[in-house]
């Protein structure tokens, strides 16, 4: 007889960066399991450093961080994190990255821009990371970015159902905020027997977060629309969709979106909007001046978890979602 046999059980670990350890800790709790001790800081020049408090050596390894602002560095502290585990000996490297940096990078529009939603899938791979485990991506191709697994994770039943649950359905009309979006915008509709309705709008290639909407197709008069997006940046877009809906004699508009990202004058924005709700997952943290009355944030970890388990047993994540 040759080599020698083990009959070791299987183990995961959990890790968590430090952008948003709230949504790290609710998922850990949600799994049974804590959050692996880390010792992390920063160097006066801006460095960082990172180094765990417990034996990676042999285990299926599970690290979450979210790319909120600033973004590069958190960006920067996930790739250092995943060589540690891969220096560090672990069997596997799930990266979990509840809001994708960079997604809306996804092409070239014009000669000479980079497609930098790819880059950083290539970074990820060659510091170590062996799966992907993401939620609601700004667009799917991006999955094809990364070289190994994909889990693409949806927020679309949390949201739905919450939406469903506090509005008279008869009244319902789903509003697609762009044409990028109407597939999105489908399947809201197939959940909640809703009509469907689009914004078109036109966006300015050479000014960021700079659109005119103009036309609203389909019928909203006297309707509860329910706009809903990917995320929501600044929210010049979202608030001009629903001054549209609102001119076209909508009764009432929710706005949802899976990650609030509510950078620069989204807060004034927010708060001077007719919109009588705003419904963000919270794949991202809420700046402390956007907690007001008519914000909700639901909580995604009950569905990272269902998917971080289903990854650990060699289950399917798919069938998390086989009812859409």
């Amino acid at each position: 007889m040759t080599g020698i046999k083990t009959t070791g059980e299987k183990k995961m670990m959990f890790f968590s960066g430090r952008a948003h350890p709230e949504l790290a800790e609710a998922i850990a709790h949600e799994l049974g399991v804590g959050v692996v001790p880390t010792k992390a800081f920063d160097f006066a020049n801006g460095e960082i450093y990172v180094r765990y408090q417990e034996s990676a050596r042999g285990a299926d390894c599970f690290l979450i961080q979210s790319h909120t602002a600033p973004i590069n560095k958190w960006i920067m502290e996930q790739l250092i994190m995943i060589d540690a585990l891969k220096r560090a000996s672990a069997r596997s490297i799930t990266v979990i990255v509840p809001f994708y940096g960079y997604a809306r990078q996804d092409k070239k529009h014009r000669g000479r821009e980079p497609i930098s939603a790819r880059l950083i899938a290539d970074l990820m791979k060659t510091a170590g990371a062996d799966r992907i485990l993401a939620v609601d991506l700004h667009t799917d191709q991006i999955q094809g970015f990364f070289d190994g697994p994909v889990d693409h994770l949806f927020a679309l039943p949390l949201l739905a159902d919450y939406v469903g649950s506090k509005v008279d359905r008869a009244k319902l009309t789903v509003v697609s905020p762009d044409a990028g979006r109407v597939r999105v915008a489908d399947r809201w509709c197939d959940r909640l027997g809703a009509p469907l309705a689009i914004v078109h709008k036109r966006r300015d290639k050479d000014v960021a977060n700079q659109v005119t909407v103009h036309e609203v197709v389909g019928d909203v008069k006297g309707r509860i629309c329910v706009l809903v997006d990917d995320m929501i940046d600044t929210g010049g877009t979202i608030c001009a969709a629903a001054d549209a809906l609102f001119a076209h004699g909508a009764e009432d508009v929710i706005v949802t979106a899976t990650h609030g990202v509510l950078s620069g004058p989204a807060a004034d924005r927010l708060k001077n909007s007719k919109v009588s709700e705003f419904v963000f997952t919270d794949t991202l943290p809420t700046p402390g001046e956007l907690e007001m009355d008519k914000i909700t944030v639901l909580s995604i970890a009950p569905t990272i978890a269902s998917a971080v388990r289903e990854v650990f047993r060699d289950g399917s994540v798919t069938s998390l979602f086989d009812e859409q």
